[in-house]
């Protein structure tokens, strides 16, 4: 990968519209930003980190710029590369700051994007590298929101800014009742408006039905799923959808619940007791120290439903009398024939 580095850094170059050394100087001038964007030191002089950077910056532009140039490169023309390239890039431990690209950028290509020509900006550019996460159709911010890097990009892609209930500050999480159980009691999973831009935060509660966004689970899923929790544990404290998750799906019979309910559509290797893993896998050693408000509210609710003696008892009487056609006419037979029974009683007492 470092021999294709040089290869398309060589070639970024060659479009620039200004010198290699205007390019390295405004990554110079960047370094101390650069450098204090990292919690770790970085063991590097400020040459080493400004030529490690300059040539990564350099050669995802020229890929991101594939489309433009109507070129088909040695990348993106092997499916299974641009795959593995995607999956680096949204990896917490390979993030450079976006500010990085978009200085370079500007710098390279600015009669281009001045002129008014159909010459993206670099954000539009990387929304549409990362459109397989963009599901929702979401565009890039105009309300002077900063998006980090390219990991706080997809979350940004799965989790639009919204207009949320202040979160309640070190109140635990609890539903206290997996899917499964919360069947049992009567309450109804189904998919919340899939496709038509709702964002996975987006979950509701209403009259016994519990709506949830629509869920593609792949063999690359834990990956950004992974990544972006590490990156809510730091800067997003008060939104963790897979800690809501969890607490439904402890077990397979939770998943196939949600599958079941086309809420989950997993396409990953072997069966699907491997969701149920996945989901509880990526939970583990989670701290959540504050919570979104829409999610404590919503696990209220599903405590005081289940709790609730009347929606037992009416999920036990439609799971055991009117599950099939053939039951149901069954039950409502013997219904009727009780209510004959109890009429006619009430006649002969009448009469006597």
């Amino acid at each position: 990968m470092e021999s294709h580095k040089q290869v398309y850094c060589q070639h970024f170059i060659q479009r620039s519209e200004v010198s290699l050394t205007d390019l390295v100087s405004c990554v110079q001038q960047l370094e101390p930003q650069i450098r204090a964007c990292y919690s770790e030191k970085i063991d590097l002089t400020v040459d080493e980190l400004v030529k490690v950077i300059f040539i990564d910056c350099c050669f995802l532009i020229e890929l991101f710029l594939g489309d433009v140039w109507m070129r088909n490169d040695v990348i993106r023309s092997k499916s299974w590369m641009e795959t593995w390239v995607m999956q680096d890039l949204i990896l917490l431990e390979n993030q450079v700051p976006l500010f990085v690209f978009e200085k370079i950028y500007k710098l390279a290509f600015a009669s281009r994007l001045n002129n008014g020509a159909e010459f993206p900006s670099f954000m539009r550019l990387a929304f549409g590298i990362f459109k397989i996460h963009n599901h929702q159709g979401v565009s890039p911010p105009s309300d002077g929101r900063t998006i980090a890097h390219f990991t706080d990009l997809v979350r940004y892609l799965h989790l639009p800014p919204s207009h949320r209930i202040p979160s309640r500050n070190h109140v635990p999480l609890v539903i206290g009742h997996s899917a499964s159980e919360l069947v049992e009691a009567g309450v109804k999973f189904t998919v919340n408006k899939p496709w038509h831009g709702i964002g996975i935060l987006d979950l509701e509660f209403k009259h016994g039905i519990l709506k949830i966004p629509h869920i593609v689970v792949d063999d690359f899923t834990e990956v950004w799923l992974r990544n972006i929790v590490a990156l809510e544990q730091c800067h997003y404290p008060n939104d963790h959808y897979v800690s809501f998750l969890t607490r439904l799906v402890n077990r397979d019979k939770d998943a196939d619940v949600l599958i079941k309910a086309g809420i989950i559509r997993s396409t990953i290797s072997g069966n699907d007791t491997s969701v149920a893993k996945l989901i509880n896998d990526v939970d583990k050693n989670l701290s959540v120290s504050n919570v979104n408000a829409n999610y404590l509210k919503i696990c209220d609710d599903l405590k005081a439903y289940y709790k609730h003696p009347c929606h037992t008892k009416m999920a036990t009487l439609r799971r055991d009398y009117f599950t099939t056609p053939w039951k149901t006419a069954a039950s409502i037979d013997g219904i009727g024939l009780l209510l004959l029974t109890f009429v006619q009683t009430i006649c002969s007492i009448l009469q006597v």
